[in-house]
């Protein structure tokens, strides 16, 4: 369970996303650059996605790094060490208070250095409560519920623009298609393009972050016009919706069938959204006037 805590802390990088240089008793949280924990400075977790970590003062609390060497030079670890792809080095008169714990390769420590825990291969299975076909149900139970839930919400505050994306797949399918895979595959590139400049970081972070949300209303809109090309109008608009995702969450089951359903109803509601929403935008056209009468007609 330690294990999967750490881990927790890679993915608020990952949220986080700001380089940090070492200062007294902060975390330092990098994506990519380096960390170095100076002879005099003490600082607390440190996190580091794609780079190396050189400590020759105080750290008191873990490190991680999931890409990058990790260097404790005579320096202490007051907690626990995880290094995911490349190698911890501890030299003479370096401490970790904690577990030293590996991906790839074995830590190199030096006679002279004090491990207070357990050197141990890191194993991300052990990270989580649950694993194999149980593990599988347990977050097919949590997507089903939210999106049950998303859905509900959705249909009620919102019925309107439910209307227009359905309306929008029966006039319009193919440029609903092409607007979805372009959010749905488009957004992704843009983030990761983002995140490898210094200035777009902010962007690409905030991008990524908003790509679960986006992709659960598009799965839900995609629900709902698939269960109302079933149960057609004017039945309920929630009937339609609950025949649509239960079908939906069933053939979710099924693997890799599971997932390209998943992505053919996330691309074709998105898609539906987005032209509804432009259509809602062009200003409506005027009724022409009644022509006038002759004159003593």
């Amino acid at each position: 369970m330690r294990a999967f805590l750490l881990l927790v802390i890679v993915a608020a990088a990952v949220a986080l996303g700001a380089p940090a240089t070492a200062s007294a008793a902060k975390d330092q949280v990098v994506v990519t650059g380096s960390v170095v924990v100076g002879p005099q400075q003490t600082a607390g977790d440190v996190v580091i996605l794609d780079g190396p970590v050189t400590i020759l003062g105080r750290v008191k609390g873990n490190v991680v790094a999931v890409n990058g060497r990790v260097r404790i030079l005579g320096g202490t670890v007051t907690g626990d060490v995880v290094n995911v792809t490349d190698r911890t080095v501890l030299t003479a008169g370096a401490r970790v208070g904690g577990d030293l714990n590996y991906g790839d390769e074995k830590p190199s420590v030096a006679r002279g250095a004090v491990v207070g825990g357990e050197i141990k291969k890191f194993d991300a299975g052990d990270a989580f409560p649950f694993s194999g076909f149980a593990f599988t149900l347990l977050v097919w139970l949590a997507v089903s519920i939210s999106s049950l839930i998303l859905g509900l919400v959705l249909l009620a505050f919102a019925p309107r623009a439910a209307d227009a994306a359905y309306l929008v797949s029966q006039e319009a399918l193919w440029p609903a298609v092409g607007w979805g895979v372009l959010l749905v595959f488009g957004l992704p590139v843009l983030a990761v393009i983002a995140l490898v400049t210094l200035v777009g970081i902010p962007l690409g972070v905030g991008l990524l972050l908003a790509l679960v949300p986006l992709y659960s209303v598009g799965y839900v809109t995609g629900a709902w016009l698939f269960g109302r090309r079933i149960i057609k109008p004017p039945t309920s608009r929630f009937l339609a919706f609950l025949v649509g995702w239960g079908i939906l969450r069933v053939l979710a089951l099924i693997p890799v069938l599971g997932g390209l359903v998943w992505l053919v109803v996330t691309v074709f509601g998105l898609g539906a959204l987005i032209v509804a929403a432009w259509r809602a935008r062009r200003p409506h056209e005027a009724a022409p006037s009644a022509a006038p009468t002759a004159a003593g007609a």
